[in-house]
C-alpha cells in the first residue's frame, strides 16, 4: 500500500508542479517521476529548515514544494 500512495503523491505533486511552473502537466509517468524526485527534495528542504510534513496533506504539500524546485532548476539550466 505505501508503493500506491507514493505513485499516487508523485503523481499529484508533479502534475501540480508542472502547471505551476509550465503552466501544464508533463504526462503520468514524467509527473511520477517528478513528484517523487521532488519528495526528496522537498524532504531534504525541509529537514534544514527543521519542519516536518505531517498527513497526507503535508507529503503532498512537501513533495509539490521540491517538484517546482526541481522544475525551475531544470529550467534555469536548459535556459542557460
Amino acid at each position: 500500500m505505501g508503493l500506491l500512495w507514493t505513485l499516487i503523491i508523485g503523481a499529484i505533486a508533479g502534475w501540480l508542479a508542472g502547471t505551476l511552473v509550465k503552466g501544464r502537466g508533463f504526462g503520468l509517468i514524467v509527473d511520477i517521476i517528478v513528484g517523487i524526485v521532488g519528495a526528496f527534495i522537498g524532504g531534504w528542504v525541509f529537514g534544514l529548515l527543521g519542519l516536518t510534513a505531517w498527513g497526507l496533506l503535508g507529503q503532498l504539500c512537501m513533495a509539490t514544494i521540491g517538484a517546482v524546485i526541481l522544475l525551475v532548476i531544470i529550467k534555469a539550466i536548459k535556459s542557460a
